[in-house]
């Protein structure tokens, strides 16, 4: 992203009083400048106006990459981590977002009504096998006619771009920043199999940009 789009989104996640902890502005400066996932996420839901529903959403960062992309459809994101949706709600409060909603949802328990479009970024490795083909074919459910679903993952096979992208998985868990541990990894054929066996055209790509993660982009919409 832009250095000056990534620096007006960020703002809004820095502390108000100069000696508050800083932690979220740079994380929020540091993954719009440097992750292709946003600039591939919004060219995949540009021209929709379904609500959207992202799964796994931590801070919310789309909402802020969306409204900054002049896209205004309805946004609902939820997130195991209780502490980045209160994080995340204050942050989209001091931007102004409008139609956004922060919710802690754990998608092994429970995965909300909705129709629309629908975004899962970097989460399914969080979830066991099971629970990730069975939240794949609720989501193809919400989509009806119009509704997209998007979705980044990383193909974990034995080059060192996968290893790498299992290692900052892991690092991620126990630092503490994600609350689960990554549990299976499904790779991108088994995915893209399962959503055109339930009938969608699934279009995928490969989502490296200048990171070292063998991440890629999977673009599915009913025929």
């Amino acid at each position: 992203m832009a250095a000056e789009d990534a620096r007006a989104i960020a703002r809004a996640f820095a502390p108000q009083r100069p000696w508050g902890h800083r932690g979220d502005y740079f994380y929020a400066l540091f993954k719009l400048r440097s992750d292709p996932l946003y600039p591939g996420v919004l060219e995949a839901l540009r021209g929709s106006s379904a609500p959207l529903l992202d799964l796994g959403c931590g801070l919310g960062l789309l909402a802020h990459a969306l409204r900054r992309d002049g896209q205004r459809m309805p946004y609902r994101g939820v997130d195991n981590d209780d502490s980045k949706i209160r994080r995340g709600r204050l942050s989209a409060e001091r931007a102004g977002l409008a139609d956004t909603q922060l919710e802690c949802v754990d998608l092994i328990a429970t995965v909300p009504d909705h129709h629309g479009n629908v975004t899962v970024l970097d989460v399914l490795q969080y979830l066991p096998a099971a629970a990730q083909t069975a939240l794949l074919q609720r989501v193809v459910g919400m989509l009806g006619a119009q509704g997209r679903l998007v979705i980044r993952m990383a193909e974990p096979d034995h080059s060192r771009r996968g290893v790498i992208s299992r290692a900052a998985d892991r690092a991620a868990n126990l630092i503490g920043w994600m609350r689960s541990r990554p549990r299976d990894y499904l790779d991108v054929a088994t995915v893209q199999a399962q959503l055109q066996q339930a009938g969608l055209s699934v279009h995928t790509t490969p989502l490296y940009g200048n990171t070292p993660f063998n991440n890629w982009l999977l673009v599915a919409q009913r025929d």
